[in-house]
């Protein structure tokens, strides 16, 4: 592998090449940027895959067939112009910049892992923070036929790999009621947001103490002051550690009726990302341990995150699944998002062991789970 001053100069090309999710030009702009820092350090062009606008880029490396899936994005949260109040620098050994964390460090961490392997194929996408809309298919695709799926996502807090992931269901409870006069005649009318009330009581005890959280978000309803409302809704966001708990708060949402004479209420949505288990994530931790004793490295520590990845999708579809491989470091979506410039070097070499081991044939530990899934 390269040394660390070329991993840096790699990492602020990226970063310096902004890329907002919702700017289709701007992604295509960061998708020529990581293509070419690519190129030169794997020796190979992606193949552009272009879906609803929206720039992907893929890496098969080896002539044989491909049995891990590397995985990242090079689309960020943050607008054009970010780079004006946050320009990339390296002071101190902290890394800084717009989307440096969340997650270019991990792209180049990932090209000079894989440089001269065969058998990996790496999948960076356009869209991861935007939910992954065009490009789920895709992940799921390549997740299917992996023995494995090793995710450049940062690192949840002090370098820990992340080992399990909550499910995310998305709702919109949408109350009817009938409009009247507020003054002179509110009994004629049924109050939507009266039910609107009730339904979120209802919605909030369909949270668990066991890590299963169900939160009414953004909610409407009503025109005017003097009028009873004749219509309302509002936004859910569940968040399930297991597929058993995911489905059970589904069947509940939708099972949802009126409290109020007169008025109705409909549910639309449902789950949009699996959990990543802690049961994907179990062999492949084990190993990185005992890449990391093998190495010299401190021992990997394991965390359990709320917020969903692209490895949610490769875990749902049954392939074993390591996320958070990727930078050391703090701030995503933050004003203070930084990379721990010391960190790099070890967990890239920890990352190309963990792929070496993975590639080496019947003794994977992982050996015939590459079978394609349904």
């Amino acid at each position: 592998m390269a040394g660390l001053s070329e991993m840096l100069d790699e990492v602020r090309a990226l970063v310096e090449c902004e890329s907002p999710s919702s700017d289709l030009d701007a992604v295509a702009r960061s998708a020529e940027v990581v293509a070419a820092v690519g190129t030169a350090r794997l020796g190979v062009a992606p193949e552009r895959i272009v879906l609803d606008g929206r720039t992907h880029l893929r890496w098969r490396l080896g002539d044989g067939p491909s049995r891990v899936l590397l995985l990242g994005h090079h689309d960020t949260v943050w607008p054009l112009g970010s780079l004006a109040e946050h320009p990339c620098t390296v002071e101190d050994g902290v890394l800084r910049g717009p989307g440096c964390f969340d997650m270019k460090a991990g792209l180049v961490m990932a090209f000079h892992a894989a440089a001269g392997l065969d058998g990996v194929t790496l999948l960076v996408t356009g869209d991861e923070e935007v939910g992954s809309r065009s490009s789920r298919a895709l992940v799921e695709q390549e997740a299917r036929t992996a023995a494995a799926a090793l995710v450049l996502e940062a690192s949840a807090d002090g370098g820990a790999l992340k080992t399990e992931r909550k499910g995310i269901s998305l709702y919109e409870v949408r109350v009817l009621g009938r409009a009247a006069h507020a003054g002179l005649e509110p009994e004629r009318g049924v109050n939507a947001t009266l039910e609107l009330a009730h339904q979120v009581l209802a919605v909030d005890t369909l949270a668990d103490p066991s890590g299963t959280t169900v939160t009414a978000t953004a909610a409407r309803a009503g025109t005017t002051t003097n009028t009873v409302p004749a219509a309302g809704s509002f936004a859910v966001d569940v968040r399930a550690r297991t597929l058993a708990e995911q489905e059970r708060v589904d069947q509940a949402m939708h099972a949802l009726r009126p409290v109020l004479p007169s008025a109705r209420v409909e549910v639309v949505g449902g789950p949009n990302r699996p959990p990543l288990e802690a049961s994907a994530s179990a062999e492949l931790f084990e190993l990185a341990r005992r890449v990391a004793a093998r190495l010299g490295l401190p021992e990997p520590t394991a965390a359990a995150v709320g917020g969903g990845s692209d490895g949610n999708l490769t875990a749902g579809v049954g392939t074993p699944t390591l996320d958070g491989l990727g930078a050391v470091g703090g701030g995503a979506h933050a004003a203070d998002e930084h990379v721990l410039v010391e960190e790099l070097p070890g967990r890239t070499a920890l990352l190309r062991a963990l792929v070496e081991d993975l590639l080496v044939g019947p003794t994977n530990p992982l050996a015939g789970s590459g079978a394609a899934r349904p």
